[in-house]
């Protein structure tokens, strides 16, 4: 996992013996163990990592008005049993634009409104919820919906 794991040579003196990994990827997820021998005594912690990951398909750029695809993956091991897409704090209802289904959001013709901070809230068997966030960009044009345009002779025109 090297050069992506690192321990705090400092923090180890105070008995700090924390791994820090980054970035952090999907076959990062598992059970870690820390063992640690000081003078006779042997010491050891437990430590699962799960980890949640959010893809577009197909990948950024997204253009205007072309279809895309929000996945949410995490390797808990519960059954899934709902899953919650929020766009800029609002919780996002199906409709004909949004469709959600088994981890993924299906966006039919995403406009300019659609880009920005997007949340995916997995809750499973266990109650466990699990979310992470998504920056969404998109390609388009944001401007007047009028595309006729008058600029007075003699000045710039946008």
């Amino acid at each position: 996992m090297r050069p992506r794991v690192s321990l705090q040579d400092s923090a180890l003196r105070n008995g700090n013996f924390s791994l820090h990994i980054s970035p952090v990827r999907s076959e990062d997820a598992g059970l870690y163990e820390a063992l640690v021998v000081h003078n006779t005594k042997v010491q050891s912690c437990h430590v699962e990592l799960g980890v949640i990951t959010v893809t577009l398909s197909p990948p950024s750029p997204v253009v205007e008005n072309e279809p895309l695809l929000l996945r949410c993956n995490s390797s808990h091991r519960a059954s899934l049993v709902e899953t919650c897409w929020f766009h800029s704090g609002r919780l996002v209802s199906t409709s004909r634009t949004f469709c959600s289904s088994h981890g993924a959001l299906s966006i039919l013709r995403p406009a300019m409104s659609d880009a920005g901070s997007w949340r995916c809230q997995l809750r499973y068997s266990d109650n466990e919820v699990i979310s992470a966030m998504y920056n969404l960009q998109i390609l388009g044009f944001d401007g007047p919906t009028n595309l006729v345009v008058y600029a007075a002779a003699g000045s710039a025109a946008d």
